[in-house]
């Protein structure tokens, strides 16, 4: 088996499947995003000599530069080849008013939230939302971009900046929660690991902004909640992240459909790059 590790460069996560796939036999090939072209009628595509993609980032691109990337990565899943994830799910996951709409509407806890384009919209939101919101990037990952808003007078600051820069305003209301949450690892229809995101400082427990994790057993509910969330959003490798609140109610806070495990591995002791290949090659 021929494996494209579709990406921006040889990070770390990168250079994990290639040594996974050494090990596990299955030949792997670092593709970076921003070199992929097509051929119409004009040769094979740059894809097709692969068997199955693995994406693990979306470079920053202008709006024509990602749309034509996610064009390929439906093409290559039309002529056969295995993409993890599928290029529906990487729209869906990459978008959390979309990701947060399907997880809704399939039943699931998410915190209240509401997204909007003006920052007249914005404010009646922080309003409705007990002026105590978390405003994201509606594209993002690893916590970046995000800041806890319960001023009247920086919510009027930061509203308008968002809207004179074209962002769309994704308002969250705020959870308060007991210092951690849960990252849980799903592949396909299995949860391989979890461990509980503790913060250091402030609201924030993801490990890129400074928390740390610990393993932990989670509980048949938890499983449950972590497999629906990731079926809900059509991703077959997920990290699903779960936070409760102080009467102990979950939320479902994202579903990361390119989730990484530099934390994970070590805190659980599971292979999660071995993982991974053994997913990607064992295909009915």
């Amino acid at each position: 088996m021929h494996i494209a590790l579709l990406s921006g460069g040889s990070g770390w996560h990168v250079r994990d499947l290639q040594r996974a796939a050494a090990d596990a036999g299955p030949a792997t090939e670092i593709v970076d995003f921003r070199t992929l072209s097509a051929a119409v009628a004009a040769g094979a595509e740059v894809l097709d000599k692969f068997d199955a993609v693995i994406v693990r980032t979306m470079p920053p691109g202008s709006l024509e530069q990602v749309v034509f990337r996610m064009d390929l990565l439906h093409r290559a899943e039309q002529r056969g080849i295995r993409v993890l994830n599928a290029p529906r799910a990487l729209e869906i996951c990459i978008d959390k008013y979309l990701a947060t709409a399907k997880l809704e509407a399939a039943g699931l806890p998410v915190p209240p939230t509401i997204v909007c384009q003006t920052a007249e919209q914005a404010l009646a939101a922080f309003d409705t939302l007990g002026r105590d919101v978390i405003v994201k990037p509606l594209f993002g990952s690893e916590g970046r971009g995000m800041l806890r808003v319960s001023d009247p007078e920086l919510a009027w600051r930061t509203f308008r900046t968002l809207e004179r820069t074209g962002c769309v305003i994704y308002v969250q209301q705020y959870i308060s929660h007991p210092g951690w949450d849960l990252r849980i690892f799903v592949l396909g229809d299995e949860v391989k690991a979890a461990m509980r995101r503790h913060a250091r400082q402030g609201w924030r427990t993801n490990v890129a902004q400074g928390g740390f994790g610990e393993k932990v057993e989670i509980s048949e509910s938890e499983r449950n909640l972590a497999l629906r969330a990731a079926q809900a959003c059509g991703a077959e490798i997920a990290g699903v992240d779960i936070i409760y609140d102080k009467q102990n109610r979950p939320y479902l806070l994202e579903v990361n459909a390119v989730p990484g495990w530099r934390a994970l591995a070590p805190v659980t002791g599971i292979d999660i790059a071995a993982e991974i290949v053994r997913f990607t090659t064992n295909r009915d």
